[in-house]
């Protein structure tokens, strides 16, 4: 009995410490890498190629395909006129992009990259998301305030309805369940994948704008980024705002690790903000860990926990003129960079 004793209290000493190593203090983060990757154009959505190691970055007029871990650029996806997103069906061997200017998705060949055929969705086609647990990619137009469905193994139009408002990112729960944020009407609404209807609307006050989203599946949690520098947390089954938490300026994008239990914002000021819960609905800012400014779009590895972000260097702003009162600074070239955060 001693014996078992002393080694039940050897294993519990030895998960609190591995509590603690897990907990590792979020300011160990920092900008590991900084790669330059250059090229023309603006920039939207990043997605993460997980099992095939591959960075795909949406740049207007192209994908740029990057090696994750080298950050050699591979190859190009072409011809996707105002692309936002790209998605990744990796159990069918596709990906889709979002082609905002053409109100089209490209299907392309995963292993080959090559464009298989392009189908018409709503108007300026944004976030776009495969929902594995339906085999159906979901576009959410921003003009047109509506979502267009597409069988992923056929590239068929499966049927478009509306969402009541303008979408911004959204999240998959692997059990049939959709989720996108609203941003003019500050809500969050909550899809039924299989019959292709709204099934909840949930207001997410104080969130203003929400934009980015990301889920912990396990813990049933949702993370809006707002446009007021918060970060909405809200129970994906009830809709329950549960907690918000102050983040940088600008956010886009939002992310959660399941493996260190981390959320993430990444913010135009400059900013990774780090959050975590503390407590059941206790959630607390860990870290606002500098980047570069307008740094405010990234995506997950959870392979190695690092977030990858992009950005550039830009000029003065024009002179604002009657047709340009609010003229864009221009892109300093050859200045686009990858960012990689991590411990």
């Amino acid at each position: 009995m001693k014996r078992i004793a002393n080694a039940t209290l050897a294993c519990t000493l030895l998960l609190l410490l591995t509590a603690g190593a897990s907990a590792a203090p979020a300011e160990d983060y920092k900008v590991q890498k900084k790669i330059t990757l250059g090229g023309e154009g603006g920039w939207d959505y990043l997605t993460m190629d997980t099992a095939g190691r591959r960075l795909f970055i949406s740049r207007g007029t192209r994908v740029m395909v990057v090696d994750a871990d080298s950050g050699k650029l591979l190859a190009e996806i072409p011809d996707t006129p105002g692309v936002h997103g790209i998605a990744l069906a990796n159990d069918l061997g596709r990906g889709f992009t979002s082609n905002g200017r053409e109100n089209t998705v490209s299907i392309f060949d995963l292993k080959s990259l090559k464009v298989l055929s392009k189908v018409k969705t709503g108007e300026n086609p944004d976030a776009i998301l495969y929902d594995a647990a339906t085999k159906q990619v979901f576009t959410f137009n921003g003009r047109s305030k509506d979502s267009t469905v597409i069988d992923a193994s056929s590239g068929e139009i499966l049927a478009t309805f509306p969402l009541g408002g303008k979408p911004e990112f959204a999240v998959a729960d692997g059990r049939g369940m959709v989720y996108v944020n609203i941003e003019d009407t500050s809500e969050l609404a909550a899809i039924d994948a299989k019959t292709h209807k709204v099934t909840a609307r949930w207001p997410l006050k104080p969130c203003e704008e929400p934009s980015g989203l990301a889920m912990d599946t396990q813990k049933r949690r949702l993370f809006s980024g707002c446009s007021n520098k918060v970060m909405a947390i809200v129970d994906a089954d009830s809709g329950k705002l549960l907690a918000t938490a102050p983040i940088g300026d600008g956010v886009d994008a939002t992310a959660f690790d399941p493996g260190t239990g981390l959320a993430f914002s990444s913010n135009g000021d400059g900013t990774l903000t780090i959050v975590r819960e503390e407590a059941p609905g206790k959630f607390a800012v860990l870290a606002n860990v500098p980047t570069m400014s307008r740094a405010r779009t990234m995506v997950l590895d959870t392979k190695t926990h690092n977030v990858y972000l992009v950005t550039a260097e830009f000029g003065p702003a024009p002179v604002p003129t009657k047709e340009q009162p609010r003229p864009r600074p221009p892109m300093v070239p050859g200045s686009f960079v990858l960012l990689v955060v991590g411990k």
